[in-house]
């Protein structure tokens, strides 16, 4: 959250036990579910998103539900030096039906 915070956004943390509703509610393909859901501005953000790119959504507004990191990156926001190899990880852009692209690769 303080990747986050640092990129200008207001956080609310609500922790919930079983996150597979919100995730089915917001089209989030079960293959690129993570540790984390957010909603910003009608996006879904799953995962260790690097904050510049969620901002990039935010201003572009592209026809997509959300942008996500499977898993936990060695070298994603929020996982730098938690142990693991770090190297190169893809955040993906999905669409409600289950569609995704690569949106970049980071690291």
């Amino acid at each position: 959250m303080g990747h986050l915070r640092k990129h200008g956004f207001a956080v609310r943390s609500t922790y919930q036990e079983d996150l597979s509703a919100v995730r089915a509610q917001h089209g989030v393909p079960s293959d690129l579910e993570s540790c984390h859901t957010a909603v910003i501005a009608g996006y879904v953000v799953e995962g260790h998103v690097p904050g510049d790119l969620i901002l990039q959504v935010l201003k572009d507004r592209p026809r997509i539900a959300g942008l996500a990191v499977p898993g936990m990156p060695a070298s994603s926001p929020g996982m730098e030096g938690a142990g693991g190899r770090p190297g190169p990880y893809q955040v993906f852009a999905f669409d409600q039906k289950g569609g995704r692209t690569v949106f970049a690769t980071r690291g």
